[in-house]
C-alpha cells in the first residue's frame, strides 16, 4: 500500500463513487494482509496457561502491567550501541512474527511492554516474544 497519496477535495468531501472505488481496492488488500498474518498465537491466553507462563517470565524479570493485560521489562546494557544492537535483533524477529513490542530507549536502557492488540491482552505471541527477548538479552 505504499505509494498511495490522498488529498482533500475542494469543499471537504469526496465523491461517493471515488470512495467506493477506493474501498473496493483497499479492503481486499487489508483483509488478505491481516488474515495471512493472524494465527492461533494471537488469541488471548486462557487463565490457567496465562498464570503459568507469566510466573515463568517473572523469574526472568518480567512484571505484569497494572490496569492492563500486558507484561513489562526494563533492560540495561553497557552502552547505547549495545542497546541499539539488541533492539535491532528484536525488531527483525518482531517483523518475522508480525508482533511488534511497545518500547522506549534512552542511552543504554530499553523498556519493553508486550501485549496483543488484536485480542486485547496477553497471547502466546507475547510469551514467545518475551522468551526471544530474554534469549537475545543474555547473548549481549
Amino acid at each position: 500500500m505504499s505509494g498511495l497519496m490522498f488529498s482533500a477535495m475542494p469543499g471537504g468531501s469526496w465523491p461517493s463513487s471515488s470512495l467506493l472505488r477506493l474501498s473496493s481496492l483497499l479492503l481486499p488488500l487489508l483483509r488478505n494482509n491481516h488474515a495471512s498474518k493472524m494465527s492461533s498465537d494471537s488469541h488471548w491466553l486462557p487463565a490457567a496457561d496465562r498464570d503459568q507462563q507469566v510466573m515463568d517470565l517473572r523469574a526472568t524479570g518480567w512484571v505484569e502491567v497494572e490496569e492492563r493485560d500486558a507484561i513489562f521489562k526494563e533492560l540495561h546494557f553497557k552502552t547505547f550501541n549495545q542497546a541499539f544492537g539488541f533492539m535491532s535483533r528484536v525488531a527483525l524477529q518482531a517483523e518475522k512474527m508480525n508482533h511488534h513490542p511497545e518500547w522506549f530507549n534512552v542511552y543504554n536502557k530499553v523498556q519493553i511492554t508486550l501485549t496483543t492488540h488484536d485480542c486485547g491482552g496477553l497471547s502466546k505471541r507475547d510469551i514467545k516474544m518475551a522468551k526471544f527477548i530474554d534469549k537475545i538479552a543474555l547473548s549481549m
